[in-house]
Parts: C-alpha cells; sequence; structure tokens
C-alpha cells in the first residue's frame, strides 16, 4: 500500500511537472532539462521546479512591477523631450538608429545625447571619487546595489552618505537582500539610519515568500546618482577588492565603472526611484519631489541608452539586444564577462559572426567563484573556436567587468553577465553607447584585459581529458536551470 502511494503521488508530481511546462512553454533546453530531472530525482525534482523553475513573481509584485513600468516612462518623460538622441538630427549611423529603436520598444527609453562620460578601472579610486561626489551632494543621493561590505573603502561611502544626510541631503539606498546579507546583520545598516538615510532591502526571501514566487530573482544593479546630474554605473559592487571573497581563491575582483555626467543620469536615477517605489508603498510622486530629480542640459556629445531589465520588466529584451548587438558586426566583436553560459542563440550569433569573417574574442577569467559555471562555461569553448572564435583566459583575477564592443562602433556596459541567470532571472540595468571616442576607452580597457591573458587553442583543448569533458557536459545539461 505505501508503494502505491509512493508511485502514485510520484505520478501525479510529475504530470504536474508535465502539465506547467507545456502550458509555459519555455525553451526546449530548459523544457526538457526539468523534466530530465523531475525524472531522475523523484518527488525532489518536481519540489525544486515548483520552488525555481518558473519565473514566479507574486501577484502583488507582478502589479507592483506594471506600474513601476508606468511610473519610469512618467519620470524619464520630461528628459527624454528635452534630449532625445533620435529623430531627423540624430547622431547615429543607420546601424545604431536600428539598435536604438529595439531598445526603446523593448526597454521604454530612447538614446539620450549631450552626456560626458568617463571610464574608471581602479576600484579604490572609484570607491574614493563615489564618496567625493556623494560630499558635493546638494539636494539628493540614490544609491542602488547587488552586494555591500562592510570593510575597507566602503567605509567612506557610508561616511559619506551619513554626512550628507546630516546636512539635508535625501538619501534613498536600496540594497539586495540576499547578494548583501551579510552585510545587513553589520552594524551598518543601523548607523545609516541613525543618519537618516533611507534604506531598504530589496527582494526580501523567506519560507512564505518561496511559496508566493521565486526567491532567486536578485537586483543585479549598480547605480549611484547624485542630484540627478552625475551618475556612476557598471560592474562593480559596493566592496573593496582588497577584503572581497579573499579566501575563494580567485584573487582581487577586477571591475569597471562608469561616471556619467548628463541627461542620462535622470533616467538612472529613474531606474532607482522606480525600483524603491517598487519595493514599498512610498507614493512615486512623494520620492520624486523629495530627491528633486529635474531634467538636465547637455554636457558632452555622447548618445547614451539606459536598458533596464529584469522579470516582469523586459521580457526577452536583453537576449534580443545582444542578439542585435553582435549581428550587426562586420569587423569585431570583443566581450569581457565573468561567468560565460550563454543561451542557444547567443552560441550561434558568436559563430555566425566567425564563419563571417568577424572577429570574436572572448574575455573571461581562468578562475571564478563558482564550481559549477565554471564547468559549464568550459563546455562552450570549443563551439567557439572550431568556427573561428577566440578565447582568452585573464589570469590577473576574477575579470568581472561585463562589455560588449562592437567595431569600434557602439558597446554594451554595464551589471548583464553573458549567462542564463542575467538574460532571465537578474534585475539589471546596461548601457549601450553610441559614442566612438568612449567606445574607444572601453576597447582599450578590453586590450589591457588581453594583455594578462592566455589564449585557449583548439587541438590542446580538444586533447583534454575525457573526465573533464564528461564533467563539463554534464555541467552544461544544468545550464538551463541555473
Amino acid at each position: 500500500m505505501i508503494s502505491f502511494l509512493v508511485i502514485f503521488t510520484h505520478a501525479v508530481l510529475m504530470s504536474a511537472v508535465i502539465v506547467r511546462v507545456l502550458l509555459r512553454r519555455p525553451a526546449r533546453g530548459v523544457a526538457l532539462a526539468w523534466l530530465l530531472l523531475a525524472m531522475m530525482l523523484p518527488y525532489l525534482g518536481a519540489i525544486l521546479y515548483f520552488l525555481i523553475g518558473e519565473r514566479r513573481i507574486s501577484r502583488s509584485r507582478a502589479e507592483r512591477l506594471a506600474k513601476m513600468q508606468g511610473d519610469f516612462r512618467r519620470i524619464t518623460a520630461p528628459h527624454v523631450s528635452r534630449n532625445r538622441g533620435s529623430g531627423n538630427q540624430s547622431p547615429l549611423n543607420s546601424e545604431q538608429i536600428s539598435l536604438e529603436r529595439a531598445g526603446e520598444r523593448l526597454f521604454g527609453a530612447p538614446a539620450m545625447t549631450g552626456n560626458r562620460l568617463t571610464l574608471a578601472s581602479d576600484t579604490l579610486g572609484v570607491l574614493q571619487h563615489i564618496a567625493a561626489d556623494i560630499d558635493r551632494a546638494t539636494t539628493s543621493v540614490l544609491v542602488e546595489f547587488y552586494i555591500w561590505s562592510d570593510r575597507g573603502l566602503t567605509v567612506d561611502v557610508r561616511d559619506a552618505l551619513m554626512r550628507a544626510a546630516g546636512r539635508g541631503v535625501a538619501c534613498f539606498v536600496l540594497v539586495d537582500a540576499l547578494g548583501a546579507g551579510k552585510w545587513w546583520r553589520s552594524a551598518d545598516p543601523e548607523a545609516l539610519r541613525q543618519a537618516g538615510v533611507r534604506l531598504r532591502a530589496a527582494l526580501p526571501v523567506g519560507l512564505f515568500r518561496s511559496l508566493t514566487g521565486r526567491t532567486d530573482l536578485r537586483l543585479h544593479r549598480k547605480i549611484v546618482v547624485i542630484d540627478g546630474a552625475v551618475a556612476w554605473t557598471g560592474s562593480m559592487n559596493m566592496v573593496d577588492p582588497r577584503y572581497f571573497k579573499q579566501d575563494s581563491g580567485v584573487g582581487e575582483w577586477v571591475d569597471a565603472m562608469t561616471r556619467i555626467e548628463g541627461p542620462v543620469a535622470g533616467l538612472l536615477a529613474a531606474v532607482m526611484i522606480s525600483d524603491w517605489v517598487a519595493e514599498g508603498g512610498d507614493r512615486l510622486e512623494d520620492v520624486v519631489a523629495d530627491t528633486g530629480i529635474a531634467p538636465t542640459g547637455p554636457v558632452g556629445q555622447a548618445p547614451v541608452q539606459v536598458l533596464a531589465s529584469g522579470p516582469g520588466e523586459s521580457g526577452d529584451g536583453l537576449l534580443q539586444i545582444m542578439l542585435s548587438l553582435i549581428n550587426i558586426a562586420r569587423h569585431e566583436v570583443v566581450l569581457t564577462t565573468p561567468y560565460f553560459v550563454p543561451e542557444d542563440s547567443l552560441v550561434l550569433a558568436l559563430r555566425g559572426a566567425a564563419a563571417r569573417g568577424v572577429r570574436v574574442a572572448v574575455i573571461l577569467p581562468k578562475r571564478i567563484d563558482s564550481l559549477l559555471v565554471r564547468y559549464a562555461s568550459r563546455s562552450f569553448f570549443d563551439e567557439v573556436i572550431e568556427m573561428g572564435g577566440e578565447i582568452f583566459e585573464f589570469t590577473g583575477g576574477l575579470l568581472h567587468t561585463k562589455s560588449i564592443t562592437v567595431d569600434g562602433e557602439q558597446a554594451m556596459f554595464g551589471t548583464a553577465n553573458f549567462d542564463m541567470r542575467s538574460l532571465w532571472l537578474n534585475y539589471e540595468v546596461s548601457m549601450m553607447i553610441y559614442d566612438r571616442s568612449f567606445v574607444s576607452d572601453i576597447r582599450a580597457l578590453q586590450d589591457s584585459y588581453l594583455k594578462s591573458s592566455v589564449p585557449v587553442v583548439l587541438v590542446p583543448w580538444a586533447k583534454r581529458p575525457l573526465r573533464s569533458r564528461l564533467l563539463e557536459s554534464t555541467m552544461r545539461l544544468m545550464t538551463p536551470l541555473l
């Protein structure tokens, strides 16, 4: 009788998983991976599917996200009308105009002209510069990060926020609940609150929340905006690399950030304000009034487009833009990412670019902090190299910069990795940059990474031990589930 109940229950759970998968219609690889897991791991596989197999968002959050889309457009409307980069006087070429139109349709924001961009790869200098910018704030400081550490020069940023709040500047800090879990248990949050900084945890986790929505959807954005006129974004968390994860055996994390002056700072402020309102009960009008965000005039020449992606916000928008960017390449595609676990269509796009004579160079860290991703990533090397693409392994630490440059004319730069999690599960913010001068700066930074990298050569790589290839292929089967 007991064995019958066990078999019957498993059959019911499998049937439920099959029905859900068929109705949800995920990518075929994702669907087959979950069905295989549910069959191989009775009970546990089905439970895992219902916990993390779908991009489930609770009804209340879905309603807030729907409202957030309207909030974002309401905040950005005056900024866009003053500084829109497209139209009859557009500085963009025909390919860039196509990208820009796709970005506006998918993310709700056109390119904005009149920006001045500065690339910064000295992470300690970035922390000091952010603290100095906050010390110059007069109306508002908006801060949004995935990870925050309470060691090293991050203390300077914390103290600058406390000083700003003390002189009457409206300071809002939004930090991911899970990514910065250790920081939330430190003394920093209470010190900031006592100083008058408004602090909020994004995407809280818990048993009850796991029943109403996925708890591994994370806020992966990194944004700092001062007075709505100066902003920072890029790959760097609020951490001092000298102290962050130094027990993981991967060396110091290597990052890059962009300092932006001009109209795009207002759009990044709109992303953070929308996130803040979506996470709590504040009225949008009150937050906008408190921050004093207003449209700014041109400071430079660079056209930049903000792409805020995530579950319930942009669908497959990030994937579509990455594909479009690679597919327009005529001469060169160079990308850097710490986690290379691409969706199948991205692998095909890289192979297609290499096949038509485009130089395709992928720069990855030799060592990363995830064993599963490390082996899954390596399973894709053969496909890129055999078509003429190049894979380089960076040996100077954990290369964390996320960048794609194409033909030296356009680039994507921000928080999104070249992996399934950034495409489907994380809330990310990226910038499409249509300024040749700044793209050249990113390209020079990529070249500096290449100088500290070693190429993966096809013939020796293909002769690696069978056990390595089997492990890589096994981990690759899990990539749709990452």
